[in-house]
């Protein structure tokens, strides 16, 4: 039944993340068991209204999965599941915020390796700080409903008022032989996308990022980077800003577990932009002389050369960025095909 499935996958979102599979295991074969009995003792199937009303006698999906936390002292098992929730969601923002201020601060007013390794040091305290309120505040709620029960209002989803149609509906199942992504997953890769951002942020000031010791031969060589690649700077950071948000929205909906197929490929085809505009540039100059009057007679040829290859280093990553996207969508286009000719 589509209603126990939906109900069974809100309890499992509660559910201590080692024990999941076999508490849900053990859950539907009771619920199941439970079902056949009714229908049998009526002689038919149950009608939508009546699961309906069967599962919330069985009680919400957080009551149900908080019967499987452990014992909790400060704060109790009724209100756990959201306090954990809740909790995972704060500190996973608070996170975020910190990161992508402390990057631009970084990078636009301080640039130095002290501001750097300062601003990851104070990490662990902020994310402590955060904790302990959301726990304060918790705990509070948790006192006053167990002494005051008569003033406190219900919290959605704990009490006797919810109703199993709002349940999510069902999430689609993963390609076969792939695991879906945990939480812990989704939430590593918000976290290296913000360094990622950050690193990306400081490129322009630290040079050494990306060319290493490189970059010092660079600021000392005749040549500099033409105005164009600031355009495609900017352009990598709105998309790798646009990945993180998608991300964090997956995570706080709860669908990080879904494929990222559309994520990607969304990336992959506005990514094709900027590297067009790279390989429209007007006579390809990606480089240019800091004083042309004067070294255009001694380095004109290697300026030359230079502009040649990036040229055919951008071609070919275009390329490969065309291809994996045109992959992908002929990759949907069969699935489709595949899906319909299994109905028909």
């Amino acid at each position: 039944m589509e209603l126990l499935d939906r109900y069974l996958q809100a309890v499992k979102k509660f559910l201590p993340s080692r024990r999941q599979d076999d508490i849900i295991a053990e859950l539907r074969a009771n619920t199941e068991s439970q079902l056949e009995d009714k229908e049998a003792e009526l002689g038919r199937p149950l009608t939508a209204t009546e699961a309906g009303d069967w599962l919330k006698q069985m009680g919400a999906p957080m009551m149900v999965a908080a019967r499987y936390q452990p014992q909790q002292y400060l704060i109790g098992p009724a209100i756990f599941p959201i306090y954990l929730y809740v909790l995972r969601r704060v500190i996973l923002w608070a996170f975020v915020i910190y990161a992508i201020v402390t990057a631009v601060l970084i990078s636009f007013v301080s640039s130095n390796s002290t501001s750097v390794i300062d601003s990851v040091l104070r990490i662990p305290g902020i994310l402590i700080t955060v904790a302990a309120w959301v726990t304060a505040v918790f705990a509070a709620i948790e006192f006053f409903a167990v002494r005051y029960p008569e003033k406190c209002p219900q919290i959605a989803g704990l009490s006797g008022a919810w109703s199993p149609s709002t349940l999510p509906p069902l999430e689609k199942a993963p390609p076969t032989g792939r695991k879906p992504r945990s939480f812990a997953q989704a939430v590593a890769e918000i976290v290296f996308g913000l360094f990622f951002l950050g690193w990306l942020l400081l490129i322009p000031r630290q040079l050494f990022l990306i060319m290493g010791r490189g970059a010092f031969y660079w600021n000392a060589s005749p040549f500099q980077f033409a105005n164009a690649w600031m355009t495609f700077f900017w352009w990598a950071v709105a998309l790798s800003v646009a990945q993180l948000v998608w991300r964090c929205v997956d995570l706080i909906r709860g669908t990080w577990q879904q494929s990222a197929r559309v994520q990607r490929m969304t990336i992959q085809a506005i990514g094709l932009v900027p590297l067009g505009l790279l390989l429209s540039l007007p006579g390809r100059l990606y480089v240019t002389l800091k004083h042309p009057a004067l070294d255009q007679l001694q380095y004109g040829s290697t300026l030359d050369t230079i502009n040649k290859n990036i040229h055919s280093g951008v071609l070919f990553i275009c390329a490969i960025v065309a291809l994996q996207l045109a992959f992908d969508i002929g990759k949907i286009a069969l699935d489709a095909y595949r899906k319909r000719a299994t109905i028909q």
